[in-house]
C-alpha cells in the first residue's frame, strides 16, 4: 500500500514538474496524454512555420455605433483627418497616433511598405522625413505617388490616403532637422539607409565618432536627408463593424473631365466629392 501510494506521488510529481516547465518554456514540453493524473494538460508544440489562424477574429463595433455621412465633422477631408487623429492623440490605448505605413512602387510595379513617422499635415498634404538615398527615396524619385495608412486599433478605425509626392523645401528640411534631438542628427547622418554594413559595432563606432566631431558644434544636415509631402487626391476614411460590413466613407478630388459615381457622391469642400463604398 506504503509503495502504492510513493509510487501515486512520484508520478504526480512528474507531471507537476513537467506543467511547470511548460508555463517557463511554452511548446517546450508534451506531457503524455491518456495516463492517469494530469493527461488533461497534454499539450501539442505549435509549428511557428504553419498556423490555420481562420478562428482569429475580434469584436469591432456594432450596428449602433456604425459611422454615417452625417456623422462627418467637416465636409473637408483634411479637417476630417484632424478630428480622428485627435482622438487617437487622446486615446491612452493608441501608442503612437502619428504612426503611418507608407507604400511606393518602382516603375516596374514592385511594391513595398515601411512604417514612418507623419510629422505634420494641412491642406497642401502630410508631411514626413527620411534619407533620400533609401529604397522609398529611390522609388519616389522614379515613381513620385505613394500610399499612407493610418490603423488606430483601439477605435477601430483606419485612413487611407494616395497621391502624389513631392520633396519639400531645403531649407524646411533644415529646420525640422535642427530641432530634433541632436542624437537624432546624428543618427540620420551614421545612417546611409538601406545601405550593406558589415555589423552593429560598425554603426556604433561611425556614431562615437560623430559624437566627439560635433559635440561642440552644430550638426550639418546631410544632403541625402531631408522631407516629402503627399499631396492627397483620394482619403478614405474606414471603421470596423463586427459582422464585417464596414464603414467606408471616400473623399476624391476629381480632375478636370473625370466622371465620379454619379448622384451617390456628394459635395464636399475645396474641390472634394465624396461617396460610400461597399465594404
Amino acid at each position: 500500500m506504503i509503495r502504492k501510494c510513493f509510487a501515486n506521488w512520484h508520478s504526480t510529481k512528474l507531471h507537476l514538474r513537467n506543467f511547470v516547465r511548460i508555463l517557463i518554456q511554452p511548446n517546450s514540453v508534451a506531457l503524455p496524454a491518456g495516463r492517469s493524473g494530469l493527461s488533461f494538460f497534454a499539450i501539442k508544440p505549435t509549428d511557428a512555420t504553419a498556423m490555420d489562424l481562420s478562428d482569429m477574429r475580434k469584436k469591432y463595433k456594432g450596428d449602433e455605433e456604425c459611422f454615417e455621412e452625417d456623422q462627418l465633422v467637416s465636409l473637408d477631408p483634411i479637417k476630417q483627418f484632424g478630428n480622428w487623429f485627435d482622438e487617437a492623440t487622446k486615446c491612452p490605448d493608441v501608442g503612437e497616433a502619428n504612426a503611418m505605413c507608407i507604400a511606393t512602387c518602382t516603375k516596374e510595379g514592385l511594391p513595398s511598405a515601411r512604417m514612418v513617422l507623419l510629422k505634420g499635415f494641412s491642406d497642401e498634404g502630410f508631411r514626413f522625413f527620411t534619407n533620400y538615398e533609401s529604397r522609398k527615396g529611390k522609388e519616389l524619385e522614379s515613381n513620385p505617388f505613394a500610399c499612407l495608412v493610418f490603423y488606430w486599433e483601439p477605435l477601430n478605425k483606419q485612413v487611407r490616403i494616395e497621391g502624389p509626392v513631392e520633396r519639400i523645401p531645403y531649407q524646411s528640411s533644415c529646420d525640422y532637422f535642427h530641432s530634433r534631438p541632436k542624437s537624432s542628427q546624428i543618427g540620420a547622418v551614421v545612417s546611409r539607409q538601406s545601405t550593406v554594413v558589415p555589423n552593429r559595432e560598425y554603426l556604433r563606432q561611425k556614431n562615437r565618432e560623430l559624437e566627439e566631431k560635433y559635440k561642440d558644434e552644430e550638426v550639418p544636415m546631410p544632403d541625402y536627408w531631408g522631407g516629402y509631402i503627399v499631396k492627397p487626391q483620394m482619403i478614405e476614411f474606414w471603421q470596423g463593424q463586427t459582422n464585417r460590413l464596414h464603414d467606408r466613407i471616400v473623399f476624391v478630388k476629381p480632375k478636370d473631365g473625370e466622371v465620379g459615381p454619379g448622384e451617390m457622391q456628394h459635395q464636399g469642400e475645396g474641390g472634394w466629392v465624396y461617396y460610400r463604398q461597399s465594404p
